[in-house]
């Protein structure tokens, strides 16, 4: 079983973090334990994008970006996988140069420094130089970026489906069994 951290900053992208709680939640036999943490930033931007504050409504448990009481907090905790979706560019710059000065940004040192899964999904384009050096520094230390590059092979017709390719590529990253569509496959 797995314990799971996500993080949602204010970078534009929050049908990703919708989705990828809607999955997290049907999978929920998979793992043990979620903790998400939820800048104000990025509930301001859920609002505007989705039209609605309904991350009040998920039944997990959510952390303030100060509360460093958080299990996720120390590599004691023992959580496997975070994730950071959308993250900003400002959060990715932040880990990639060890500043660890909330909740999310420790939590992904701890990660980096247990050497277990950070994955940043990454929404932003395009991206400048100092992005592309701060997405090395991460990759060289372990984390994952993935961009929230949506597939269209499997024919997506809806915003939300186009969102779900993008998170059924962030639980393989995480190694949930997950039903979606794959290349080839039946």
């Amino acid at each position: 079983m797995r314990k799971i951290v996500m993080a949602v900053t204010g970078a534009s992208g929050s049908v990703y973090a919708k989705t990828i709680l809607d999955k997290l939640l049907q999978i929920k036999a998979q793992w043990d334990d979620l903790g998400v943490v939820m800048t104000e930033n990025a509930k301001e931007v859920w609002l505007t994008e989705l039209g609605n504050r309904d991350y009040q409504n998920y039944s997990v448990k959510f952390y303030g970006q100060q509360d460093f009481s958080a299990p996720f907090a120390s590599g004691s905790g023992r959580f496997d996988s975070m994730i950071i979706i959308p993250c900003s560019m400002g959060t990715m710059g932040r880990i990639a140069t060890g500043v660890s000065n909330d909740l999310i940004t420790s939590a992904a040192d701890v990660m980096l420094k247990e050497r277990r899964r950070l994955i940043c999904v990454v929404r932003d384009t395009p991206y400048n130089l100092i992005h592309i050096r701060n997405m090395e520094t991460i990759t060289l230390a372990g984390g994952i970026i993935c961009p929230a590059s949506p597939s269209f092979y499997s024919k997506p017709q809806t915003i939300d489906a186009v969102a779900a390719t993008v998170a059924d590529r962030v639980l393989d990253l995480c190694g949930f069994e997950n039903r979606s569509f794959r290349w080839g496959g039946e």
